[in-house]
């Protein structure tokens, strides 16, 4: 066969699930690892650190190098992290699988719990979703931007320059640091729409490769994150919202939570859908039903 170009961000964690998914296809079809070429794209939200993803240009700052480089025919199949993923894609372009799901929850480093945290505390993050929760459960912890790798933010907490800081536990265990930070209960902190999960993409024309691609897909996984997504969509979510999802499959049907905060965390609308795996409509009547029951300060960050 033609050597397959996998194509990557080069940060630690995604060349890590870049090889998972090579392993994946290595063992599903009897390939051999040079079979399949990693390619490392460097993407303008690796390149830009001292800002917001809000600020400059959204998740597409993770993707729109890899996009391009698919659909120039530089790469044939694209590795992401799906919580970095804008939910309009590009027409050519397909997900054509998801690994099984890794732990959801959020990490904290630096305490044992956010309630241990001192009052005052610096806790580092540039999710809106993270600074919403916490200012919720601790209103008078100091937020600040964090942004970069793993080490990066793991190190700003051992040197003291800041007291705290959340990491995914998907992308430390994956990293081989399972014994690292504290895990935060679902009932304390709802993750990230698709967060614990890694999706592959292909050209939609290119039927082989998506063939090849869809056969190390994980229907659970592929069906909670499509409903998640779906949700985002519906809601009209971007970088600016401040809000947290989580779909499972229960007796063979999906149950989909979902919250949206207030940025200060003052106010937040929950709520919860039950539909059949593989129909993402009910993403959608539960995104109508939240957005009519949101105050002002919640609702404005939605564009539905």
């Amino acid at each position: 066969m033609t050597k397959l170009r996998l194509g990557t961000r080069g940060s630690p964690l995604a060349l890590t699930q870049a090889h998972m998914v090579r392993a994946a296809l290595v063992a599903a079809h009897g390939l051999y690892e040079n079979d399949i070429e990693i390619v490392v794209i460097k993407t303008t939200g690796d390149k830009v650190q001292d800002r917001a993803l809000a600020e400059i240009g959204g998740k597409a700052l993770w993707t729109k190098e890899l996009d391009r480089a698919i659909l120039d025919g530089d790469i044939d199949l694209a590795v992401h992290s799906m919580k970095d993923v804008e939910t309009i894609r590009p027409v050519e372009i397909v997900i054509s699988a998801m690994l099984p799901r890794a732990d959801v929850r959020d990490r904290i480093i630096g305490t044992a719990t956010i309630a241990d945290l001192p009052h005052g505390a610096t806790i580092g993050t540039s999710s809106p979703r993270r600074s919403a929760q916490l200012r919720r459960i601790r209103p008078d912890l100091v937020i600040t931007l964090l942004r970069g790798n793993v080490d990066t933010r793991l190190a700003k907490v051992a040197s003291g320059e800041i007291d705290a800081t959340l990491l995914a536990a998907a992308g430390l265990d994956r990293l081989g640091r399972p014994d690292v930070g504290a895990g935060i209960g679902l009932d304390v902190m709802l993750p990230a729409p698709a967060q614990g999960a890694v999706g592959i993409e292909t050209r939609v024309a290119d039927t082989t490769t998506t063939a090849l691609v869809a056969a190390i897909s994980d229907a659970p996984t592929m069906a909670c994150v499509r409903a998640e997504r779906a949700l985002l969509l519906a809601l009209g979510a971007d970088c600016h919202s401040a809000m947290a999802a989580l779909a499972v499959i229960e007796d063979g049907a999906l149950h989909l939570r979902a919250e949206l905060y207030a940025p200060d965390g003052s106010d937040i609308v929950t709520g919860e859908a039950r539909g059949v795996v593989g129909d993402t409509g009910f993403a959608a009547r539960l995104a109508a039903d939240l957005l009519e029951r949101a105050p002002p300060p919640i609702r404005h960050l939605f564009a539905a």
